[in-house]
């Protein structure tokens, strides 16, 4: 029975359910067993109560977020995690920034990510090796120096540089060419970037660029441009049109909250929201709580702390982040319902959107585990929250685009 049967069989009886769904997106929880955790995950490690006594009465498995035509990006995965097939909607993740920051994309106009990068000194610039993919977390007023002095020195009518948050920028190309074979930052740290650097007819004059910058940038924080995440302008039918349901997201990252704003989500604002382990976890969770108690049907929590977290190889706060998402996030919706505030029906749906293995610093395409929890329907769940024993239950969502539907309908 789908959920407006069973709201219509209960209002004849004279029930009125008030039905509220919170999704918390763990950003690159799942892991792999790493040594540094004595051959376990962060996921079994971590003291996270709250997950592991939903687990027990959820539906628990795994799902497939990311087709293997595409690549594992949180663009793609949280696409899959909303319940848009990545294969129709998808057109690279640069855009969905684009729209967060409020660009206009015309027609024939390409989007690029543009991260700040710190790349170690060499005499040759493809000798150099990428040290950090964020510019060791550069804040973001020296950032908007940084790429405002690009847009005066690289920019012109037919490419313009946009200023974002911390090391996340945009840069708009017009008739600019896709297919550059430009790769992730966060792929390679730790690498000598001659090794991956591709160069041809399409990407000549974005790798000219880069070079310039980091012979222009010596003895900044970041002393680089790095380009990459092309994409046209994206398109999707809202939220409310697909799965009847008013929602509201919350993320500290533009990614998300452009593909919220496309979606006609309400994108919320968290003062504090850093994307890191430092985030406003509270914060996060009340701007959801509040905006269900305001009419909202359905939150989308992003917390991107255990992905950026696995790309430094960090193995305790990887283990920490999801602690403080059970403690705080997942801890306040939970006291939130307990007092009356959600409605009378709660469910949960708790997923990372992509692995971020500790030991490959960078994204993976297997599955991912996940719960729904119902306030209302036990299941027969598992003992404990982790990528082991999600799949042990045998429930597998093969295109996890449809992931969305049995939450919001089952």
């Amino acid at each position: 029975m789908l959920r407006n049967e069973i709201h219509a069989t209960l209002w004849q009886k004279g029930m009125v359910i008030i039905m509220k769904h919170i999704v918390i997106l763990c950003d690159g929880m799942s892991d792999l067993p790493c040594d540094e955790l004595k051959g376990k995950t962060p996921m079994e490690v971590a003291n996270k109560p709250n997950m592991d006594t939903l687990a027990k009465t959820s539906l628990v498995g795994l799902a497939k977020t990311v087709p293997e035509h595409l690549p594992p990006g949180s663009d793609v995965a949280n696409l899959s995690v909303l319940g848009y097939d990545p294969s129709e909607y998808y057109s690279g993740r640069s855009p969905l920034e684009a729209a967060s920051m409020g660009i206009e994309m015309g027609a024939g106009d390409v989007a690029l990510r543009c991260n700040l990068v710190k790349l170690s000194q060499a005499e040759r610039f493809e000798d150099a090796v990428m040290l950090s993919y964020c510019a060791d977390d550069i804040h973001t007023p020296q950032a908007a120096e940084i790429v405002l002095q690009a847009d005066k020195e690289f920019g012109s009518e037919g490419l313009r540089f946009y200023p974002g948050i911390s090391y996340r920028h945009c840069v708009i190309w017009k008739g600019g060419s896709l297919n550059l074979d430009l790769i992730p930052p966060h792929d390679i740290t730790g690498k000598r970037i001659g090794d991956y650097i591709k160069e041809n007819d399409a990407n000549r004059e974005l790798f000219a660029i880069m070079e310039k910058s980091y012979r222009s940038f010596q003895g900044k924080q970041a002393n680089c441009l790095w380009f990459w995440g092309e994409g046209t302008k994206a398109n999707l039918p809202s939220f409310k049109e697909k799965f009847g349901l008013n929602a509201s997201m919350v993320s500290a990252v533009d990614l998300l909250k452009g593909i919220g704003k496309i979606a006609e989500m309400d994108v919320l604002h968290v003062e504090g929201a850093t994307g890191y382990i430092d985030t406003n976890f509270a914060g996060k969770a009340d701007a959801a709580i509040q905006s269900l108690k305001n009419g909202m049907d359905l939150a989308y929590i992003h917390v991107e702390a255990p992905d950026e977290c696995g790309h430094r190889g960090e193995v305790a706060n990887k283990v920490k982040s999801i602690e403080l998402i059970d403690e705080i996030v997942l801890g306040k919706v939970l006291e939130a319902f307990k007092c009356g505030e959600l409605g009378t029906r709660l469910k949960i749906l708790i997923s990372p959107d992509h692995p971020t293995p500790l030991v490959l610093k960078t994204h993976t395409r297997e599955p991912v585990p996940f719960l729904i929890y119902d306030s209302s329907e036990a299941k027969t769940g598992v003992e404990v929250f982790d990528e082991k024993n999600s799949a042990g239950t045998g429930v597998y969502v093969a295109k996890g685009y449809e992931l969305m539907e049995w939450f919001v309908d089952a």
